[in-house]
């Protein structure tokens, strides 16, 4: 399965958008994942996660506020922003999204998490969510 990455030039001069990139690898495939970290806190952190066909450009306006407050992390999905993506439409899949997400988490140790998103990802994290007792 061909993996494919958007060279860092076209995210350059993007409005409103000053976030230096992050990145982790996660899944099977080790697929680099893309992510906005920004603000600090101890206790608690907001995870911003954008819905089809956007990225976390869709939080360019929200971060700064939230981040003055707390921790503000806002990944792409795989197949979006500046995250990998397959090239084949078959490798997407709500497990392949649900799995990535989890090992994003896992990878960042994010634990009281406020979470943020359209309806459209709020089964994908609320499955992960379950499974962590730790978190409120």
């Amino acid at each position: 399965m061909p993996i494919i990455r958007t060279p860092d030039e076209r995210f350059e001069n993007l409005p409103d958008y000053p976030f230096p990139p992050n990145y982790v690898e996660v899944g099977d495939d080790d697929l680099r994942m893309h992510y906005v970290d920004d603000g600090w806190s101890e206790d608690e952190v907001i995870l911003c996660l954008h819905g089809e066909p956007s990225w976390s450009y869709l939080y360019r306006h929200m971060i700064p506020p939230l981040a003055a407050h707390y921790r503000v992390v806002a990944p792409d999905f795989i197949g979006f922003g500046r995250s990998d993506k397959y090239t084949e439409v078959e490798e997407y899949s709500f497990d392949m999204h649900y799995n990535t997400l989890k090992a994003f988490v896992h990878a960042l140790n994010l634990e009281y998490i406020t979470l943020v998103c359209p309806a459209s990802r709020a089964l994908q994290a609320a499955g992960h969510y379950e499974h962590r007792p730790s978190n409120r």
